[in-house]
């Protein structure tokens, strides 16, 4: 009885990424039908298990320019669409999608943000944290203008202290230090 492999998937207007995750597969087999129609079959395992695939996808696919990449870890497919439109979902029919089928949120891109880049324009590797600076629109200030106009009484400073353990600057001010008495 052969097993199922776990699939990834995310697409572009113009692609459709699967990645079909299986280390150390050997002797892989992947088939790619103009009509859509995907297959895959590889052993792998200690015991050399059969894993087998048939993804029967919603639309034509651009057999000629799609890429299959087998890697050590997995199995990386560039799918061209035969025409350039977004998906409502991967697979005909109107079946759930099978359980080892799952999107691929690191490559995922909405519709709307989409800005029609091939795989190069993917970053896999690393994020770019200048954009993070400009999240929600709260410009400089983080915490925003919420708090300026609070009915709050005021907020004092934790106690710094100093080398010694003794409190510093304005947080010493008016603190008298607990006597000893003998």
């Amino acid at each position: 009885m052969s097993r199922h492999p776990e699939v990834k998937w995310a697409e572009r207007e113009d692609k459709v990424y699967l990645t079909v995750l299986l280390s150390d597969a050997k002797n892989p087999k992947v088939k790619v039908d103009p009509d859509g129609t995907f297959t895959f079959s590889a052993t792998a395992g200690t015991d050399n298990n059969l894993y087998e695939l048939k993804l029967d996808l919603l639309d034509k696919v651009n057999v000629e320019e799609s890429k299959i990449n087998i890697g050590v870890r997995n199995i990386f497919c560039v799918l061209e669409k035969a025409e350039q439109q977004w998906w409502k979902k991967l697979l005909r029919g109107n079946a759930k999608a099978p359980h080892y089928v799952k999107v691929d949120w690191d490559k995922w891109v909405d519709e709307d943000d989409d800005t029609g880049g091939g795989p190069g324009d993917l970053d896999l590797g690393g994020m770019d944290f200048s954009k993070f600076g400009d999240m929600g629109g709260l410009g400089d200030d983080a915490m925003g203008d919420d708090f300026e106009d609070s009915d709050d009484e005021e907020v004092k400073k934790p106690e710094e202290k100093g080398g010694d353990g003794k409190p510093q600057g304005d947080a010493a001010e008016g603190k008298a230090e607990p006597s000893s008495s003998s």
